[in-house]
């Protein structure tokens, strides 16, 4: 009875379709788990995100004193918030593993769900950066200063785009606003491309760990993937409650516990953890024009790979040489990260300038050596 019900009524036939009877290749490991984990991630920032919304003051003198009026006084505010901010470095750290595993396994080979996929990447990180201003600490002001007026380096336009995005010749008021009108609407429109990208995924078909056609052995979602990402959730969750009770504020840096204030200046500006390798890429080029175009270049990159990557098999288990590549491709970017959180100053700035160079060769040499290989 239950089962006809599953089938037979509209909506539940749907939910049906999309976590129960979804056929999935049997032999996918917790490595496929990381999707569900991100949407779960995505859920608690909006739960948390809606409840902060209520208590949070955007005017620029008032911004400051209502996060610590959310942090001292509304109940629980100090978990809620810290929840939200380490949930942000959760959702992010969970989504590179997520594009790192579609990377080895060459998911990237089903077009649709690998474009949909970066799309969701490009606005998570301006969602992320907008949140990032809330606060108004010194880090926040500053950190909005410098990335808003990159978009100056557009020629003709640059300047008048960035008083547009200010709403007035500096970062002020107008500007707080904006940001946390964005940052309340743009996870909305994240959710909507996020159910594209699952469209297109149940479209497709989901990839697997051999890179061989799917369709020969397929099982039920449930109950074993069910399972799977139910211990997934377990972990993310035990993880993330164990930071947030024990060490809130670690992803926090300090300069941010100061208001903001436009006549001192950091002595170090740098954005949170999970900007840190194209902020690296950005200080590396001396042209700043050049600077934004590779900063923008270095993640819209990743769609040129379904274009480039022509293979025999969906796995890179069968190409020794690229995976050793990928593997190099995946250490240049924890080095990128470590140089984007140091100054910029010797050796650090040729460091990151060799880095640079070794990222964008990725997408250049990995496809030839692939083609050999075939």
């Amino acid at each position: 009875m239950k089962k006809n019900m599953r089938k037979s009524n509209i909506l539940l036939k749907q939910i049906n379709n999309l976590i129960i009877d979804l056929p999935c290749p049997s032999n996918i490991n917790s490595m496929w788990s990381f999707g569900s984990m991100l949407g779960l991630s995505f859920l608690i920032q909006i739960i948390t995100g809606l409840f902060l919304s209520m208590h949070y003051c955007p005017e620029i003198n008032m911004a400051f004193t209502s996060i610590s009026h959310i942090m001292r006084d509304m109940n629980f505010g100090w978990l809620i918030r810290s929840i939200h901010a380490n949930g942000a470095s959760a959702f992010f750290l969970i989504m590179y593993i997520h594009i790192a595993r579609g990377l080895f396994f060459n998911s990237f080979l089903l077009k649709e769900v690998w474009m949909s996929g970066i799309l969701i990447l490009f606005i998570s990180m301006g969602t992320a950066f907008m949140g990032y201003v809330l606060p108004w600490g010194q880090m926040s002001f500053w950190g909005a200063a410098v990335i808003t007026n990159l978009v100056s380096a557009i020629p003709y336009v640059g300047t008048m785009m960035v008083q547009w995005l200010w709403g007035g010749f500096s970062v002020n008021n107008a500007t707080l606003n904006r940001f946390f009108t964005l940052h309340f609407i743009l996870p909305f429109i994240l959710m909507a491309f996020i159910i594209i990208h699952l469209m297109f995924l149940h479209q497709t078909g989901s990839n697997n760990p051999m890179g061989i056609n799917g369709n020969i052995d397929k099982i039920p979602f449930h109950p074993l993937f069910t399972i799977k990402d139910m211990i997934g959730f377990t972990l993310m969750i035990t993880l993330l409650m164990f930071i947030s009770l024990t060490n809130p504020m670690l992803m926090n840096d300090p300069e941010n516990f100061i208001p903001a204030n436009s006549l001192v200046t950091p002595i170090h500006i740098q954005p949170e953890w999970y900007f840190l390798f194209a902020y690296a890429i950005l200080r590396s080029i001396p042209n700043k024009l050049g600077g934004v175009i590779a900063l923008i270049l270095s993640i819209l990159i990743l769609i040129s790979l379904p274009l480039t990557m022509k293979m025999k098999f969906q796995s890179l288990k069968f190409y020794p040489i690229n995976k050793l590549i990928l593997w190099m491709f995946f250490m240049n970017i924890i080095m990128l990260t470590w140089i984007g959180a140091n100054p910029v100053e010797y050796p650090f700035e040729d460091i990151g300038l060799i880095n640079t160079f070794i990222h964008f060769s990725f997408f250049v040499v990995s496809p030839i050596t692939l083609n050999y290989w075939n």
